[in-house]
């Protein structure tokens, strides 16, 4: 145990991290009694350590504990949805591009060309405005900006996969192309799709928290970080933990879930095994 820890110390660390966000969204409801949409302005603006108010109350009263472990919910339910989206979509696009290559191959990476030529957050930014506000909206606008990244990753794998030998042998014996596809290529390319998709996790988390900075994610009162961040401008010298809460919340889940990425890259990727 402590060889494996030592080996792979950052990877532990994100675990624990990841882990520990995932218990205290998981278990929001027993871990605070507060409702996070309650307001009480008799309470507003009260500093940490107020008794019943562990991290102290926001301008309306609300309690900050109860909505940072609610907004917790909210970022890894829209990272969730966005992985597991642009993972299909991604990963199908890149398997087909990649085996039947030809004007569908060459559709597919000249869309995913041009998208790749807009930043992510604009493009996300963008499309959310179009769409319109709301949790299931910006699940879409995200989706759209990030499956390029399966698709392009995806089919460079399946060009060096299909020339592989069992592949060829599978071919030789009649194996219909939707069996060869999902039953021999797809296993052999499963690892980089996990490999990018826990790295694209944190991103997502992150892009949610700045569209919601922006008032075009989701919206008050719902508890996010990244409107409770935005919330907090006014109030940055007279409440610090307006920011610093919600701040550290968004920024620890990230370092967790970037480096459980880390460490599957190293352990599912050959080019990083030594």
């Amino acid at each position: 145990m402590t060889t494996f820890i030592a080996r792979h110390g950052r990877g532990v660390l994100g675990l624990i991290i990841a882990a520990l966000v995932l218990v205290a969204a998981v278990a929001a409801p027993v871990l605070v009694a507060q409702d996070p949409l309650r307001t009480d302005f008799a309470v507003g603006l009260k500093p940490p350590g107020t008794p019943g108010h562990p991290l102290g109350t926001d301008q309306l009263g609300r309690d900050l504990l109860a909505r940072v472990l609610y907004g917790a919910r909210v970022a890894l339910f829209i990272g969730l949805c966005c992985v597991l989206l642009t993972a299909v979509v991604g990963g199908l696009a890149g398997l087909l591009a990649g085996y039947y290559e030809g004007w569908l191959g060459a559709v597919v990476m000249r869309v995913a060309d041009v998208q790749l030529s807009f930043p992510f957050i604009l493009l996300a930014l963008t499309i959310n405005a179009i769409v319109g506000l709301g949790l299931r909206n910006i699940i879409v606008s995200l989706s759209v900006a990030g499956w390029v990244v399966y698709a392009r990753v995806v089919r460079g794998e399946v060009l060096s996969v299909k020339e592989r030998e069992f592949v060829h042998a599978a071919q030789a014996l009649g194996l219909g192309r939707a069996r060869l596809l999902f039953r021999h290529i797809l296993p052999n390319v499963a690892p980089s799709i996990v490999i990018v998709g826990s790295l694209q996790f944190a991103q997502f988390i992150v892009a949610e928290a700045a569209i919601s900075f922006l008032g075009f994610g989701v919206q008050p009162p719902t508890p996010a970080w990244g409107s409770m961040l935005s919330e907090s401008r006014d109030y940055l010298y007279v409440a610090w933990w307006l920011a610093a809460f919600p701040g550290a919340a968004l920024a620890l889940t990230a370092l967790g879930i970037n480096l459980v990425g880390d460490w599957l890259r190293d352990v599912l990727d050959p080019k990083f095994r030594v």
